[in-house]
């Protein structure tokens, strides 16, 4: 008798795996790591990625107001008008968009230098000053930078750049659009210095460049009360 081949196994039934989703959890983070760098860069590109960040700086203000009477325009003569007369009080904000004030009685002498940052005589007497400071040959008179006239269109914007880079560390007062600080002291050409002393009078007012030379003399004729030597009319520009 032949032997019997035994039956044939059945064929083993394979039970399906179920997809857990785990395979979409890493395309899923890319994605969502995408989405947060594309919505950083357009908040940052309008300025509010971050709040606590830097901000930008306050080129012109948005109002100046003045107390007090304005200064006659200036012409350069030889008897100025404004001699003697009370410097008006300007408020402001600095480039940081924080409260200013200059001019008015402080009880100590002081010079509001109003600058044009496009004009090529005040970038060459702003060192000038900055010299004379740090060399302390100002007779510990401090200067007011006022910076007006701002033209976005102009060369050597922004002004608040300027001031940083020659290091200047007075005081700064930001203009309006209307250039009201400007106008309450009678400003007609740049760069133009008002010299105050302590009582709060006008002493003296200069239009135009100023040797470094001759700065700590006028420094100490203000600073002692005396009146300020004025140097021969230097170049300037004029404010139309």
């Amino acid at each position: 008798m032949s032997a019997k081949k035994p039956p044939p196994r059945p064929t083993p039934t394979r039970t399906p795996v179920r997809r857990t989703g785990r395979n979409w959890v890493f395309p899923t983070v890319i994605g969502v790591v995408v989405l947060a760098g594309v919505l950083a860069v357009v908040l940052s590109a309008v300025g509010g990625s971050d709040p606590t960040g830097p901000k930008a700086k306050l080129e012109v203000s948005p109002e100046v107001t003045v107390t007090g009477t304005a200064l006659p325009r200036y012409t350069g003569a030889a008897t100025d008008p404004a001699v003697g007369l009370a410097a008006p009080e300007i408020g402001s904000v600095d480039f940081q968009a924080r409260t200013s004030t200059a001019g008015g009685v402080t009880g100590k002498p002081y010079v509001l230098a109003f600058l044009a940052h496009w004009c090529p005589h005040c970038q060459a007497e702003l060192p000038r000053l900055v010299a004379v400071e740090r060399a302390g040959k100002n007779a510990g008179v401090p200067v007011v930078a006022v910076t007006t006239g701002t033209d976005q269109a102009a060369p050597n914007y922004p002004p608040s750049t300027w001031i940083a880079r020659e290091k200047f560390r007075g005081d700064v007062l930001v203009d309006d659009r209307a250039q009201n600080a400007a106008q309450a002291y009678g400003l007609a050409g740049y760069p133009y210095l008002v010299w105050v002393g302590a009582d709060g009078k006008v002493a003296a007012r200069t239009s135009g460049e100023i040797p470094e030379e001759d700065l700590p003399a006028m420094f100490s004729a203000l600073a002692a009360g005396k009146p300020v030597p004025l140097p021969s009319s230097g170049a300037s520009s004029n404010a139309g």
